[in-house]
């Protein structure tokens, strides 16, 4: 027999094994009985100074049968079996490529860039030298743009898919089992990409294949049906069917299918700068005074305001993190953040963004690259002013909204470098104007916010896809040719490493659904 039981306890309590198993013998009025227990859910209740874990434990009576648990991922010998193509190694792609085996297709995988191994040594160079190579980078390469920026696992995309089936895979992949109970699940830059290598070597040991340096340059297609793609400009292949999991970075590939006739559109889009604190100073905000210790993680937060009928929020908020160059070309200025999976560095930061749309422009209806030419610019304006370099325009917040250049920047954790500038004068009036705005708004809710001691990187501009390749909401394809399946973040139907990996196992159940008729 087992039991969930639900708790309040104290940071200290919750890591107290004797307390804990003290209030479950009460609770459950056992005498002699001998059980175990382990986590089930966990969240932080920081409402008050009294803080709080809400906690919530399967408890199990260690004289019951107890049934080994079977593998989460279900294997099979696929190499024999119908193909598909996959473009991307991102958390789509790779998601999808499991699904594919379990449910008995071959997936062949091309992804642009490097494997995780060979991917490290082009981001030091980016890191250190100001090196961007387009095609390895922050954002292309195996496992897509969380492998080496963060890994956080949460979503609010629960209604689309198997939440828990992606959380399973993580841990049979080696990610820590405590993803399955926390509230904001992480697994963390410095682990996740050995879940990766994991995944790679499942798909290839079941009869997948799995294609590096291996670059998507043409897609054919007769009667408005997929017949095949190029890769490198040279090597042709036959497919009926095509996953477009490129990610949100790819811009090539909507100017591909553009040319090629394959429809795409406009779509809204978020753009603005990464702040940053310490995380001393984000602790004592959301901790009432107290700081993080063994008991309580590094504090995070969430916010969200309207200014001028536009939504201004944080985004991607890194807790103990680092922000990151995640330009893809050279001539551009691109910042993210990531944690390592203590989120143990002495910074907090964050993107604080305006949400952007294509009816902002003139013609938008006309040009589907509006709001993909205004990111673009926007990144191009920030490299031109920080010197042509990696460099990244920064300025202290009260400075900024102040309209004054920073004259000492207290620190930044961002590798390449920065410069002191004036964002107002960098940043479009239809960014910075609302940033002012929303930055006063954010410190009457969080106290202490508000400080030259928090310091703006510009620019946060790759928060999602600013292109849509529409596709039939029944069978994931594209509204025009069949056998062409737009997936995730690249396409414009997801937002992060969960609702991307659903997505692609969607699009495989859809090609599943579409063979078995």
């Amino acid at each position: 027999m087992s039991w969930i039981l639900n708790f309040q306890l104290s940071p200290e309590e919750a890591q107290n094994d004797a307390f804990i198993r003290k209030l479950i013998s009460n609770e459950q009025q056992f005498k002699n009985e001998i059980f175990d227990y382990k986590w089930h859910k966990k969240s932080i209740d920081a409402r008050s100074r009294n803080i709080k874990i809400n906690a919530s434990f399967l408890v199990t009576l260690k004289n019951e049968i107890v049934v080994e648990k079977k593998s989460f991922f279900e294997v099979q010998d696929v190499s024999k079996s119908e193909e598909f193509a996959i473009i991307g190694a991102g958390p789509a792609g790779l998601f999808a490529a499991l699904r594919a085996i379990e449910l008995g297709l071959k997936p062949i995988v091309f992804e642009r860039g490097k494997d995780v191994r060979s991917r490290r040594r082009d981001l030091a160079k980016l890191n250190k030298e100001s090196i961007v190579n387009p095609e390895s980078n922050y954002c292309f390469g195996e496992g897509g743009a969380g492998t080496y920026s963060d890994g956080k696992l949460y979503t609010r995309s629960k209604k689309r898919g198997d939440l828990l089936k992606t959380l399973e895979w993580f841990v049979e992949f080696g990610a820590d089992p405590m993803i399955l109970v926390d509230a904001h699940p992480h697994i963390g830059t410095n682990k996740l990409p050995h879940v990766i290598v994991a995944m790679r070597e499942k798909i290839i040991e079941c009869g997948g294949e799995v294609h590096f340096d291996s670059k998507l340059t043409d897609i054919f297609f007769e009667n408005n049906e997929i017949t095949g793609l190029e890769i490198n400009h040279s090597a042709h292949y036959n497919f009926k069917n095509i996953i477009l999991a490129t990610g949100h970075s790819a811009r090539d590939i909507f100017h591909l299918l553009n040319k090629k006739g394959i429809e795409i559109q406009a779509k809204g889009f978020a753009l603005g700068v990464r702040i940053e604190h310490t995380q001393d100073q984000i602790d004592k905000i959301q901790y009432h005074g107290r700081l993080s210790d063994d008991t309580l993680t590094p504090a995070s937060y969430a916010l969200v305001t309207q200014v001028e009928d536009k939504g201004v929020y944080s985004f991607c908020m890194c807790p103990g993190g680092i922000i990151a160059p995640c330009a893809t070309n050279q001539d551009e200025v691109v910042t993210n953040g990531w944690s390592p999976s203590k989120r143990n560095n002495p910074y907090a930061n964050s993107g604080i963004v305006v949400t952007i749309e294509p009816s902002d422009f003139p013609n938008y209806e006309k040009n589907p690259f509006v709001c993909l030419e205004f990111q673009q610019e926007v990144e191009r304006n920030c490299w031109e002013a920080a010197g042509k370099t990696q460099k990244v325009p920064v300025q202290c917040l009260q400075d900024f909204i102040d309209g004054k250049i920073s004259k000492e920047i207290p620190r930044s954790s961002y590798q390449p470098g920065f410069v002191s500038l004036d964002l107002n004068k960098i940043l479009p009036e239809i960014i910075s104007k609302r940033l002012k705005k929303a930055f006063l708004d954010f410190g009457k809710k969080m106290n202490g916010f508000l400080t030259n001691d928090a310091v703006l990187h510009a620019p946060e501009s790759r928060t999602s896809s600013p292109v849509q390749v529409p596709r039939n909401p029944e069978t994931f394809e594209h509204i025009r040719v069949k056998g062409l399946y737009p997936c995730a973040e690249g396409a414009g139907y997801a937002g992060g490493i969960i609702s991307a990996a659903i997505d692609g196992m969607k699009c495989v159940e859809a090609i599943i659904t579409k063979l078995a008729n």
